[in-house]
C-alpha cells in the first residue's frame, strides 16, 4: 500500500509506477537515507538504479553537499585511481599539476559508483580502505588524505558470481552491501509498463505538438507481456519510435503494435543474447556475442579441416574412429556407427602413383578432391571473414567518432557499447589520433 511519503518521493523524482517491488525499493531508500550506511543497489541495466542514489542523497543530511555519479565501467583502468583519489604533479605522464579526486570533492557529500563490478581489483583494495577508515592516498603521494564521502554503489551483475571468478573482492562486497536495494526489471512491474509508455508518448506529443499515441486494451495486454531486456530505456525508445512513425488516428491495436515489437526484436536469437548457457558470454553485449560466435565457428572449421585432411592422408585409416575421437566437434550432429559407412571409410586409399587428385573408394566410384593448398582456400574463408569483420568494425567506430565530434561517451552510446569497451577498440585499431 502506497503511503503519502512514497507518493511525494515519486512525484519529486519523477518515478512512474505502482508495483509492490518498486514501492518496496523506494521505501528502503527513504529509510536508509537518514543514515550514513553504505548502500548497494542491484538491478538490470536501464531499470533506473541511479534515480535511487539521488533519492538517498536528497533525503539525507548530506543533501547540501556534493553529489557525483561515477560510471566505473567507462573509466580506463589506467586512470580510474587518479579519477577517484586524485594525483600529485608529475606522478605519471601528463600529470602537469596536482588534482583532487572524486572522494576529496565529495567530502561531506555522496559519491555514486555505478557499474562497481567493472572496477579493477587494485582500485577495489583502495576503495575498501576508504570505506573502513575514510583514508586514501593520492596517486604518487605518501600523504594520507581523509574523506567523509558516503558511498552508494550499483551493479547489474551478480557480484557473488564475480567473487567466485576472482573478479571482485569478497570483503569489499560485504562492506558495500550493508543495505541492499533491489530495483525490479520492467517485466516484473506489470501495469507499470503501460503507465510508462503513456508517459513517454505524452511527453513526446507535448514536446512536438502532435496528437499522442494510444493503445487498445488488447495492445496494452500485449505490451505488458514483453520481456524488455533493455528495460525503461528500451520502452522509451519504442514509445518515441511509434510516436514518430505512426500516422492516421494514432490508435494502435494489437496487430499494429506487434509489427513494431517484431521490428525492434534483436537480430540474434534471444537464447544467445541472454548468454545464460553460452560459455564465456556473461556481461557481453549483442555485438560481442556475435563476434565470439564467428571466432568459435572459425576455430571449429579449422579443426574439421585438419580432421578431413588427416582422413585423406592416412590411406587405410578408419574415418569413423577419427570422428569418434573428436566427438566434441560433432556433438550437435546425430550420427551412429553405421557398419557400411565404417566399411567404406576403411576402403579409402590415396593413389601413391601421383594421382593425388582422386580417392578410390569402390570400383567405378571415384571422389575427386582438390589439392591441400586449394582445399585451404575453398573450405576455410574464415580468415577473410575475420578481416572483413574487423575492417567493418573499424569503419563503424570511425564513423561514430566523427559523427559525435570525437566525444567517446556519445560515440559509445551510439554504438551500444560501454565507453571502456570503445577505449579498448580505439587502442586495438590504433585510432588514438582520431579520438
Amino acid at each position: 500500500m502506497e503511503n503519502s511519503h512514497i507518493a511525494s518521493i515519486k512525484a519529486r523524482f519523477g518515478i512512474i509506477g505502482n508495483s509492490s517491488a518498486l514501492l518496496h525499493a523506494i521505501s528502503i531508500a527513504e529509510q536508509v537515507a537518514s543514515t550514513d550506511m553504505t548502500v548497494l543497489i542491484t538491478g538490470e541495466s536501464g531499470s533506473g538504479k541511479e534515480s535511487f542514489s539521488k533519492i538517498i542523497h536528497a533525503l539525507s543530511k548530506r543533501k547540501h553537499g556534493q553529489f557525483i555519479a561515477v560510471n566505473c565501467g567507462a573509466i580506463p583502468e589506467g586512470t580510474i585511481d587518479s579519477e577517484l583519489f586524485g594525483h600529485e604533479k608529475g606522478s605519471f605522464t601528463g600529470a602537469i599539476e596536482a588534482r583532487k579526486g572524486y572522494f576529496e570533492v565529495t567530502d561531506g557529500g555522496t559519491i555514486f559508483l555505478d557499474e562497481i563490478a567493472e572496477m579493477p581489483l587494485g582500485t577495489q583494495a583502495r576503495l575498501l580502505r576508504v570505506l573502513e577508515n575514510g583514508e586514501f592516498y593520492r596517486v604518487g603521494s605518501s600523504k594520507v588524505q581523509k574523506s567523509n564521502a558516503r558511498v552508494v554503489a550499483a551493479t547489474n551483475l551478480n557480484l557473488q558470481d564475480a567473487i567466485e571468478k576472482g573478479k571482485f573482492r569478497e570483503d569489499l562486497y560485504y562492506r558495500l552491501c550493508t543495505v541492499p536495494i533491489y530495483v525490479p526489471p520492467l517485466r516484473e512491474r506489470g501495469s507499470d509498463i503501460e503507465l510508462l509508455f503513456r508517459k513517454f508518448t505524452t511527453d513526446f506529443s507535448e514536446l512536438h505538438r502532435v496528437k499522442p499515441v494510444s493503445l487498445t486494451n488488447e495492445a496494452k495486454i500485449l505490451l505488458e507481456k514483453q520481456r524488455f531486456p533493455g528495460n525503461i530505456r528500451q520502452l522509451k525508445n519504442l514509445a518515441e519510435q511509434i510516436s514518430v512513425l505512426e500516422l492516421g488516428d494514432r490508435i494502435l491495436d494489437e496487430e499494429k503494435l506487434n509489427e513494431y515489437l517484431l521490428f525492434n526484436e534483436p537480430k540474434i536469437k534471444s537464447t544467445l543474447i541472454k548468454g545464460e548457457n553460452f560459455q564465456g558470454s556473461e556481461g557481453m553485449n549483442e555485438r560481442e556475442i556475435l563476434y565470439k560466435i564467428l571466432f568459435d565457428l572459425k576455430r571449429d572449421v579449422t579443426e574439421l579441416k585438419k580432421i578431413l585432411l588427416q582422413v585423406i592422408e592416412s590411406g587405410n585409416s578408419n574415418a569413423y574412429d577419427i570422428i569418434n575421437e573428436n566427438s566434441d566437434l560433432f556433438a550437435d550432429i546425430n550420427y551412429s556407427p553405421n557398419p557400411s559407412i565404417k566399411a567404406i571409410s576403411q576402403k579409402v586409399n590415396v593413389d601413391k602413383n601421383g594421382l593425388e587428385n582422386s580417392i578410390s573408394i569402390e570400383p567405378n566410384k571415384t571422389i575427386h578432391v582438390v589439392e591441400e593448398s586449394n582445399f585451404e582456400e575453398i573450405i576455410s574463408p574464415s580468415q577473410d571473414v575475420t578481416l572483413s569483420l574487423e575492417k567493418q568494425e573499424k569503419e563503424i567506430i570511425i564513423r561514430a567518432l566523427k559523427k559525435n565530434r570525437n566525444k567517446r561517451k556519445h560515440a559509445a552510446r551510439d554504438l551500444g557499447i560501454s565507453e571502456r569497451t570503445l577505449y579498448r577498440k580505439i587502442k586495438q585499431y590504433d585510432l588514438e589520433d582520431l579520438a
